[in-house]
């Protein structure tokens, strides 16, 4: 079976949380992540942020991606957000986000991505319940 090229598996990644769900077939079964501002996450806590990141949106959220860099198991991808968040204000936001991969899938991914504007337009609305 033929396998994804990593950089189509970093861009399919980008597609599904535009589409507000990261499906388990991109995912190895043990996945983790890291994200800035929770640390260490497993698949299932992960897969919810995303989709709380999709509620939170009016709009879906949608990336630029500057550049996908990879070599063996490993992607690194550097890109921007802009989402219309539910209060109608802009959300815009910049990552880097190394990857590694195995088998084909995602097998954990870092979110390094600025806080400050998370905790101005994020966590007020999950704080309100507005998710």
């Amino acid at each position: 079976m033929t396998q994804p090229a990593p950089h189509a598996l970093a861009r399919a990644y980008f597609a599904a949380v535009e589409a507000g769900d990261l499906p388990d077939s991109l995912l190895t079964e043990d996945f983790t992540a890291w994200t800035t501002t929770q640390g260490d996450l497993g698949k299932a806590q992960y897969q919810a942020a995303i989709r709380l990141l999709a509620r939170l949106c009016r709009e879906p959220i949608r990336f630029t991606i500057d550049a996908i860099t990879a070599e063996a198991d490993r992607v690194v991808a550097e890109a921007r957000s802009r989402a219309v968040l539910i209060d109608g204000s802009i959300y815009e936001n910049t990552y880097v986000f190394p990857m590694r991969l195995r088998d084909g899938r995602i097998a954990w991914i870092g979110e390094h991505f600025n806080a400050l504007v998370v905790a101005e337009k994020l966590v007020p609305l999950i704080d309100r319940g507005e998710d």
